[in-house]
């Protein structure tokens, strides 16, 4: 089961910090994606990271302001957000995808098997 937590609104401009926890799975068997949904939206890819931590993906609205990383000792993995934008309005849903290559990593929704629940982050302009 995935836990996703630290969503809550902010202004423009401010910082969040997601973190994803993973129970009853060993997460550094999987890579793990962060993907967000806004209202009357598809569920879209923000950032992924592969199981070792090596390589990171982002999609192009974040690049330069999203950073995603992992502790696999802990079982969690963390999306810190900055320079939020009104449009990074949206529920954010972490995702696991159990791959064996540890520098493999999704950006295709498809891939994730497993789903957080989602946490709503809300920038106010």
């Amino acid at each position: 089961q995935l836990q996703a937590s630290g969503g809550g609104l902010v202004q423009a401009g401010g910082s969040l910090t997601l973190s994803c926890r993973s129970s009853g799975r060993t997460i550094s068997q999987y890579s793990v994606g962060w993907f967000r949904q806004a209202p009357g939206k598809e569920r879209e890819f923000v950032a992924g990271i592969s199981r070792s931590g090596d390589r990171t993906l982002y999609a192009d609205s974040v690049k330069g302001r999203f950073t995603t990383s992992r502790a696999n000792a802990k079982n969690t993995a963390a999306l810190q957000m900055n320079s939020l934008k009104p449009e990074d309005t949206a529920v954010y849903y972490c995702a696991a995808d159990r791959v064996i290559m540890t520098a493999a990593v999704s950006d295709s929704k498809e891939d994730y098997e497993y789903w957080g629940q989602g946490t709503l982050v809300t920038v106010s302009s």
